[in-house]
């Protein structure tokens, strides 16, 4: 069975030898993203990060990740004493990074729907499984935001062009086009035994070569840690744009997107 950790509470975790599962479990949120769900996932990498030969990242069966808690970023816009977000975006930014970079294998099992900020997950990932129910969208720009963090990881994955049109169309892209764009690894009906299969071969992974192989990886593609400080002021830009504070206000408290009830024209 391995370390199973009950102490978080956004996140669930296990380690089974070097085998780990972090699990995003706020249900009651729609699986969104909080500063304490960025502050568990990462003090897990720091606790475990060097024993972790593979580590998978999945979600709920309905919904993998659904991107920033706007009912949090509500809150935090109507509290004066509240930061700007800056340090949340370097912090998410971080992790990803760590998860792209670290020494340890990361495997994304996305079932359901994977959004906004839960595409920096999927994209930060190595591998990407999923079974036919995964869903991929970037929904910034309907708030007048964009994903500023997210892209620098979803470009390394799949192309300027194919993230372009992602982030200004902002529908759902179904997962046959996401494996046929190279979003997805692989995807099947039964994404359990589709994720066992893998984990049965990259178990036999030392976790030196997996840490030598990682290491160099990331010295042919430096511009991930390059464009962090560009991201995080582009985030921090549209998040203190009081137009778009407006919009997700108003989307929190009535239900309605911006389009919707007379103010699609602004």
């Amino acid at each position: 069975m391995g370390v199973v950790s009950d102490s978080y509470q956004t996140i669930k975790f296990r380690n089974d030898r070097g085998l780990a599962t972090l699990q995003f479990h706020r249900p009651e949120a729609n699986n969104t993203i909080n500063d304490q769900l960025v502050s568990e996932c990462r003090a897990v990498l720091a606790e475990f990060g060097s024993q972790i030969r593979v580590l998978v990242i999945e979600g709920l069966p309905e919904v993998f990740c659904f991107g920033a808690d706007f009912k949090a970023i509500h809150q935090a816009g109507s509290d004066p004493a509240a930061s700007d977000g800056t340090r949340s975006a370097e912090d998410l930014y971080d992790l990803w990074l760590d998860l792209a970079q670290g020494p340890y294998v990361t495997v994304a099992h996305v079932r359901g729907k994977a959004n906004a900020g839960g595409m920096g997950f999927v994209a930060a990932c190595d591998i990407v499984l999923a079974d036919e129910t995964a869903a991929f969208s970037l929904s910034e720009l309907l708030f007048g935001l964009f994903p500023a963090c997210v892209l620098p990881f979803l470009i390394r994955k799949i192309g300027k062009q194919k993230a372009h049109y992602m982030t200004l169309m902002t529908v759902p892209v179904q997962v046959g086009e996401a494996h046929r764009w190279g979003l997805v690894d692989a995807y099947a009906a039964n994404s359990d035994d589709l994720l066992r299969r893998h984990m049965l071969r990259l178990r036999r992974l030392s976790k030196s070569g997996i840490q030598r192989y990682k290491t160099y990886l990331a010295s042919l593609e430096n511009d991930l840690a390059a464009q962090r400080d560009k991201a995080v002021v582009g985030n921090r830009a549209v998040f203190n744009d009081p137009e778009n504070l407006e919009k997700i206000a108003r989307f929190v408290e009535t239900g309605q997107f911006p389009w919707e009830g007379g103010h699609g024209g602004r």
